[in-house]
């Protein structure tokens, strides 16, 4: 089934505009949550917000919203001034420059979107794509909309685009921070590490390859509780032992060879059997 646009947009760079449709690249419904229910009945509760001072409940009608600017002290804000901070929704994708792909960190990304072109874009946006494509480029711009202005990424994915909604610096924490104690790898460690590194590599990444467990174990487990059946609570596993770096790695490495081993050996195996059944059967006939 053909994907639903979310929205229409431009993106402009220099004096060229390619008119694009946004569309979801995620799928929400993926995920599971759980309500809260009364236990008495079985009720799904309800959300209110209480004052912790009166204990009063407050209905939407009378929330105004404020910025701590300092403990306890709040600053109030209209609606209208509220209006007044929104950015206006232009809905512009404006490129402000082109980047080496493999230069941006993943872990700027926040959201991601599929851009497709829209009537008349479809020249300009082939165009755009393939450039990106043949240099390695992406595109760091910013869109508004929704009131909000956004640092984003255009990225070329075969003919497609994707647009990532990006971090801001000042909310990505620096890897700096992380505590670290420095050791020296020998060379016979990394040797080790980058033996079996390898032979767990694979050409590219296929997703298929790799499902939600949690998800899929809840599904099952739900299907049983709504047919009444008994959900059995497995043991927690302890956590497994600190051993030695060079002798785990010596037996990682020896279990996959030998497991590479063994299925080299099983046909032969096999056909050896099957001589061996069809030599039994022949000497019983005869």
């Amino acid at each position: 089934m053909a994907a639903r646009a979310l929205n229409t947009a431009a993106i402009s760079f220099g004096l060229v505009t390619v008119p694009v449709r946004v569309y979801p690249a995620i799928t929400p419904s993926a995920g599971l949550s759980f309500h809260f229910l009364h236990e008495k009945d079985g009720v799904r509760l309800k959300q209110q917000y209480v004052c912790p001072k009166d204990g009063e409940v407050v209905p939407r009608s009378g929330m105004v919203k404020g910025y701590e600017y300092a403990k306890g002290k709040y600053v109030v804000f209209t609606k209208e001034e509220l209006k007044a901070l929104e950015q206006e929704a232009t809905h512009g994708i404006e490129i402000a420059e082109f980047v080496p792909i493999d230069r941006v960190d993943p872990v700027f990304f926040e959201k991601a979107y599929y851009l497709g072109p829209d009537k008349g874009g479809e020249k300009p946006y082939s165009l755009l794509t393939a450039a990106m494509q043949e240099l390695r480029y992406a595109a760091l711009a910013t869109y508004s909309a929704r009131g909000k202005s956004y640092l984003v990424l255009l990225r070329p994915v075969e003919d497609r685009l994707v647009m990532h909604q990006l971090f801001h610096s000042d909310e990505v924490r620096a890897a700096s921070e992380v505590p670290v104690a420095s050791r020296k790898v020998s060379p016979a460690e990394l040797k080790l590490a980058r033996q079996l590194m390898e032979q767990i590599a694979t050409a590219r990444f296929e997703p298929r390859k790799y499902e939600d467990e949690v998800r899929k174990r809840t599904l099952a487990v739900i299907e049983r509780k709504v047919r009444g059946q008994p959900i059995v609570v497995p043991r927690a596993s302890k956590p497994g032992k600190v051993v030695d770096i060079m002798e785990a790695l010596k037996a990682s490495l020896g279990r996959k060879s030998g497991a590479t081993a063994t299925a080299r050996r099983a046909p032969h195996r096999t056909a050896a059997r099957r001589s061996q059944a069809q030599a039994a059967v022949r000497r019983k006939g005869a």
